[in-house]
């Protein structure tokens, strides 16, 4: 981070004096059917920031101020396997420099390959299928330094979505790790624009069949039109044909980012620099990074929400560790690079949170005793307004659980993507003892939207609007939310501003539906504003169902409230009929936490690792007794109403995921196949709760 940009942070980052709005309502812009229009409390009723140094316009100069302030220090790491050992290195290293360097060599040499295709020279869409690797970040600098641009394919998709963002982003050339390349060739009959594959790791490392991997692609991309370049060859392509760098424009596309929606086809975010800087901005603001941070890239990069965070790194001239690969050695890594910046979901640090409970607060002994006082003394602290940190407390206890995960260094955690329970926040927040935030954001607004500040250290909410942006409430009065409302106004989010996306690639309908004539995009969710102005989701706007007695229910609502009170759900999905008259639910637990709540309930030990006797318990009948009690405590808690609560449900470890295509590739739940699939289970817990409803009949 530049030193104007340090300087320049310091008004955006802090909460203000205490009892003073986080986001502000600008006098005279409520109108009817709409709230008042928020910012930023720094920002008030002045111009929406777009950066925080005035030199940095794009993502290209961003990553060159960072190369600028240290060339020599670590840019990207990895580590490597060896396989007569079957061990895992040590980080490796590339300077920025050596990356800077290689960046500027591969995109001359992919801009003569694109010559030779007769394409153009600049704003030509490169695509990239791959985990989270170094090569990645090459391939998406060099392509922004000639003016091009980056297409990710999401690393988990299946040929059909493959096949059509090609084709429609009409990409000429893939980035690819070896285990893709069959796919690609399986389908080049029907993907008219490829005409390259850039092989990203070795053909020799990769999962193919047979002792002459090199020959057998080689033999089969001729056949089907098509080159296949390593990542090296195209860099001494580049190396002999120079070419001078060709900056792009801030206006200029980064990225088109293909967000797979719950129906239909995928839809083509398309994001500037522009909008890039202004998410890199509101990243140094909320989670700031310098030379010597460290962040751990193991979220997918395909994801909007990690592309950020990376970007914001390379701007600050801090150094990126790739996870080797493997979800669940992910904690090896973390202990290995002991990161300073730590962003992930809820999913995670569930599981953070039910390993450190079971060691800590449900101890016996010493342990146990001190842990829990530690946990009680510093929420309390935080409920009165004080800080999470404690003199005694964090030397005694924080800082060797820290110490022992490898978070040590970890200074800002950032949760987003779904929402978290605020008992997980806040008893996290009490063992890692740093500042811990949560935010919402989406791909169409560049990953950010709103953030808690430094020094909020309350839960439940997304915190203030970011100062790139501003957002209103629109009334939804077919599910009863008006900007009206007391105590809060509550609506459907709009927001506008510096990170809000262009459009949808090749589809004027898609976008004159989502973005208005004011230039507001209707994000679909529904949200809340508190007094201090701190924004919280609260439902989704059209997922609505109606029940037999004519009531309506949305869903997702009442997903996220059992989702956000009971952390043994890592999953949900709520359903209804026409036909019936209440709702059931299809729940997936998270073992961590599910097992230990089993034993209790069932008296023999379960261990969370022991996914066979998870299974097991998910079909026992007193364990969904006993959730269904513990269901109905948090309805009446939150105040569902009669017809919104679930009166049974089915188990299981991962009832939705990516693989059996319930998930989309942004981990939003497919809700028309899920009710197809699991049609036999629901109709089951229908039947359950006639038959005990049913008269006793009189013999």
């Amino acid at each position: 981070m530049t030193d104007i940009a340090k300087a320049e942070r310091v008004k955006y980052a802090s909460v203000p004096p205490s009892g003073k709005p986080h986001s502000i309502a600008v006098p005279g812009s409520a109108r009817p059917g709409y709230s008042a229009i928020y910012r930023h409390y720094a920002v008030g009723d002045g111009p929406l920031l777009e950066t925080l140094d005035p030199r940095v316009r794009t993502q290209h100069e961003a990553f060159e101020t960072g190369c600028s302030i240290n060339p020599n220090s670590n840019c990207l790491g990895w580590r490597e396997y060896d396989r007569v050992n079957k061990t895992w290195s040590a980080f490796k290293w590339m300077s920025y420099a050596t990356v800077r360097q290689r960046r500027t060599d591969l995109g001359a040499g992919i801009l003569r390959l694109h010559q030779q295709a007769g394409l153009p020279n600049r704003q030509v869409g490169i695509g990239l299928w791959s985990p989270n690797m170094p090569e990645w970040q090459l391939v998406d600098l060099a392509a922004m330094a000639y003016s091009n641009f980056t297409i990710s394919i999401y690393d988990t998709l299946g040929p059909s979505t493959t096949e059509f963002i090609i084709n429609h982003g009409e990409i000429p050339t893939v980035a690819s790790t070896v285990n893709h390349i069959p796919t690609l060739l399986g389908l080049k009959d029907r993907l008219p624009s490829l005409k390259y594959i850039i092989a990203m790791d070795s053909i020799d490392d990769g999962e193919l069949p047979g002792n002459r991997k090199q020959d057998l692609l080689d033999a089969w991309a001729k056949e089907k039109g098509v080159q296949i370049l390593s990542l090296t060859d195209v860099e001494a392509l580049g190396q002999k044909n120079p070419r001078p760098l060709a900056p792009p424009s801030p206006d200029d596309i980064i990225t088109i980012n293909y967000t797979s929606g719950t129906s239909g086809t995928p839809k083509g975010v398309v994001l500037s620099h522009r909008n890039a800087i202004g998410a890199v901005t509101t990243s140094m603001i909320c989670a700031p990074q310098y030379g010597d941070s460290v962040l751990l890239s193991y979220m997918p990069l395909a994801h909007i929400y990690e592309r950020v965070s990376e970007q914001t790194a390379l701007a600050a001239n801090a150094a990126i560790g790739y996870f080797h690969g493997n979800i669940l050695e992910l904690g090896d890594d973390i202990k290995m690079l002991r990161p300073t910046a730590f962003c992930s979901v809820p999913r995670l640090y569930n599981r953070f949170y039910a390993g450190i409970k079971n060691l800590t607060v449900d101890a016996p002994g010493f342990g146990g005793n001190l842990s829990r006082r530690a946990v009680s003394t510093k929420l309390a602290n935080m409920k009165s307004g004080g800080t999470n940190k404690h003199i005694i407390y964090d030397r005694l206890w924080s800082n060797k659980i820290k110490a022992n995960l490898g978070f040590d260094r970890v200074t800002t955690m950032i949760t987003g993507s779904a929402p978290i329970s605020p008992e997980v926040l806040q008893f996290l927040r009490a063992c890692f003892a740093n500042d811990f935030f949560q935010g919402y954001g989406l791909t169409e607004s560049y990953a950010v939207g709103s953030v808690q500040l430094f020094g909020d250290y309350s839960a439940g909410n997304c915190g203030a609007i970011t100062p790139a942006l501003e957002f209103c409430l629109m009334d939804v009065p077919e599910m009863d939310y008006r900007s009206t409302d007391k105590p809060y106004p509550r609506g459907e989010i709009l927001l506008r501003g510096t990170t809000r996306f262009v459009e949808y690639y090749k589809s004027a309908e898609q976008t004159a539906a989502a973005i208005d004539s004011e230039g507001w995009f209707h994000t679909g969710d529904v949200g809340s504003f508190d007094n201090l102005g701190r924004l919280s989701i609260i439902d989704r706007v059209k997922n609505i169902l109606k029940l037999a007695q004519g009531e309506y229910v949305a869903p997702e609502k009442i997903e996220n409230v059992y989702l956000a009170n009971l952390n043994i759900f890592a999953m949900a999905y709520c359903h209804g009929d026409s036909q019936q008259s209440c709702l059931v639910g299809i729940f997936g637990v998270n073992p961590e936490t599910f097992a230990p709540y089993a034993s209790k309930i069932l008296n023999k030990p379960i261990a969370p690792t022991d996914i066979e006797a998870v299974k097991a318990a998910c079909q026992e009948k007193a364990i969904i007794k006993a959730v269904l009690k513990d269901m109905d405590k948090v309805a009446k808690k939150r105040k569902l109403t009669g017809f919104e609560r679930i009166r049974n449900i089915h188990l299981e470890v991962e009832p939705f995921s990516v693989d059996n295509e319930l998930l989309t590739p942004t981990l939003k739940l497919k809700r028309p196949q899920t009710a197809k699939k699991f049609r036999s289970e629901i109709d089951a817990l229908y039947a359950e709760i006639l038959k005990e409803a049913a008269p006793v009949p009189k013999l």
